[in-house]
């Protein structure tokens, strides 16, 4: 009886190591690699608070006091949060001119505190001098903030808090953050509104999404702090940042690109083209997202479309919007066969030559004519090599690739632990009747 129970229990462990080793990743045994290959380390993440400083903040409708006051309260209480590698910087719209001749009101932006190294008691000290005064400046504010942050390859966030729309049109706040996105200079902006209305709600979510951002209604001096606070960690968070790239017009002049996260602009109705370099035994796949910033209508589509360069359609992906949602995505997938017949050409060291994947980007977005088609929408393209199948047609089958096997392999081992449970149930069975 003992060496049947030990006898199963090999069994059942040799089964169990069987399945779940064909489920761990490779990349857990991999070696870490030569510490020179690794990217290099990037530079801390930079955030710049951009306060409103105009006459309305004088209003005493937060929790019995002045816009001015809890906003200063708020500032105080995220000072003394901000985590130690987060480059913190303060910038002010309406602080300094108090009369009436609007051009001069609408340059009145300027930099508090700089960004960097963080002295909380001069950032606090800088705070406290602040006095509700002029106009409302934000577009130019905006764009003095993301001149603040520019440089180096660090995380990089901009925290509005204002108490109304803009007073500064035509520069709309809105078209300026996403010439901010267009510039790839991958910029997020959030907004808080303190005490909202229905106009300045829909400016400060117009600017917050065409940056990737957020929009957050405020009515008290906590929530003002909690949210600031949130804001200012998450940008020490960790992110997959696009990378901005540029696709061209046709496949020749097209960029090449290599795995990994792109952000471009789109206009409507445009085609834009990338290029990828296949290897045989390798597999491209590839996704695209386009969101819609400001108000289209409400059909549209988007196609991604891979090609040879003499225009040999390889493989397509389309998906359809009606207006429901703000992104529409898509994908493909394209493998390169080790065995492919096509595959005769060789560089210069004799080893097989790449193939150049034409990656073709299209649109059927449209819009009122009220609305601006420039800059173009945003767009985000992800890139992923992986190895390929030994057949074409491996990865082909329904679209399972290399997933067949293991379907297959987690199929054998069910049978084979539904036999051998059989077979340990009988036996007990056996065992209790004899005994």
């Amino acid at each position: 009886m003992i060496i049947r129970k030990r006898l199963a229990a090999a069994l059942c462990g040799a089964l169990l190591v069987t399945v779940t080793g064909g489920l761990l990743p490779s990349a857990a045994f991999a070696d870490s690699g030569d510490p020179a290959d690794r990217p290099a380390a990037k530079e801390p993440p930079k955030v710049e608070l951009v306060l409103d400083v105009s006459g309305s903040m004088r209003a005493r409708d937060i929790d019995g006091q002045s816009r001015m006051s809890a906003a200063k309260q708020a500032f105080n209480e995220v000072l003394d949060a901000v985590p130690e590698d987060v480059r913190l910087g303060i910038r002010t719209l309406g602080a300094d001119y108090p009369g009436k001749d609007r051009k001069q009101g609408c340059k009145d932006t300027k930099q508090l505190y700089p960004v960097g190294e963080l002295d909380r008691t001069e950032a606090k000290t800088a705070v406290a001098t602040l006095v509700p005064t002029g106009w409302t400046p934000i577009g130019p504010a905006l764009l003095g903030a993301a001149d603040d942050l520019e440089g180096g390859n660090a995380t990089r966030r901009i925290v509005l808090i204002t108490d109304g729309e803009d007073t500064c049109a035509p520069l709309d706040p809105c078209e300026v953050a996403r010439e901010i996105a267009a510039k790839g200079v991958d910029i997020t902006i959030d907004t808080l509104g303190l005490v909202p209305n229905a106009k300045m709600r829909a400016q400060l979510m117009c600017i917050a999404e065409a940056t990737g951002g957020t929009y957050t209604s405020v009515q008290h001096k906590e929530e003002l702090s909690d949210r600031v606070s949130q804001l200012v960690d998450r940008a020490a968070e960790p992110v997959v940042t696009p990378v901005a790239t540029q696709g061209a017009e046709r496949c020749d002049d097209a960029p090449r690109l290599k795995a990994g996260l792109y952000a471009d602009r789109e206009s409507f109705g445009q085609h834009r083209w990338y290029r990828v370099d296949l290897l045989p035994g390798q597999e491209l796949r590839a996704s695209v997202s386009i969101a819609a910033d400001r108000p289209v209508n409400r059909d549209h589509g988007v196609l991604l479309r891979a090609s040879s360069l003499a225009g040999r359609e390889m493989v397509r992906g389309e998906a359809a919007g009606d207006g429901r949602t703000d992104v529409v995505s898509t994908g493909l997938r394209y493998p390169k066969s080790e065995t492919d017949g096509t595959d005769d050409a060789h560089d210069t060291d004799g080893k097989p030559a790449a193939e150049t994947v034409c990656l073709r980007v299209s649109n059927s977005f449209s819009a009122p004519a009220s609305v601006r088609t420039s800059p173009g929408l945003p767009l985000e393209l992800t890139i992923d090599i992986t190895g390929g199948p030994r057949d074409a047609g491996d990865a082909a089958f329904l679209g399972l690739g290399h997933g067949w096997w293991l379907l297959g392999l987690l199929t054998l081992a069910g049978f084979a632990a539904g036999v051998l449970w059989g077979w340990i149930s009988r036996w007990r069975i056996a065992v209790w009747r004899t005994n």
